[in-house]
């Protein structure tokens, strides 16, 4: 290998890098999307998951991606969560599935079934039993 021809075409790659370089850069957008929750802002522990997991995500990306949620009934009813975001009416839905067992009664596995699957079980319908 020769060397002079190595560092010639090293130094036209790093040229080509920085000439190209603001067409990388990207828009300073900020991305605002809105979480519908089924739950009241009283079961802090369920509803507060959904407000920690937006302060982290806000966080995490400087604010430039914020999500703001709104408790079950401000935006749609509770119950209607699911069909709002397939609507599109908001970007973002926080409810449990076996609300909407209605809709396909294999929801209800992907929370819970009153004396169903035990822990160990769910797990082995999901990996081996065609659950995904």
């Amino acid at each position: 290998m020769k060397r002079r021809s190595f560092l010639s075409g090293a130094a036209a790659g790093a040229a080509a890098g920085i000439i190209s370089a603001p067409a990388v850069v990207q828009a300073n957008t900020t991305i605002n999307w809105r979480l519908a929750s089924s739950f009241p802002k009283s079961l802090d522990t369920i509803y507060g998951a959904a407000e920690v997991m937006a302060k982290r995500v806000s966080a995490l990306t400087d604010g430039k991606f914020n999500i703001r949620v709104f408790p079950g009934g401000e935006l749609v009813p509770a119950l209607q969560v699911m069909d709002a975001v397939q609507a599109a009416t908001v970007e973002m839905g926080h409810s449990a599935s076996y609300y909407y067992f209605g809709k396909d009664a294999t929801f209800a596995f992907d929370t819970a079934v009153p004396f169903g699957l035990t822990a160990r079980q769910q797990t082995a319908w999901i990996d081996q039993g065609g659950g995904r």
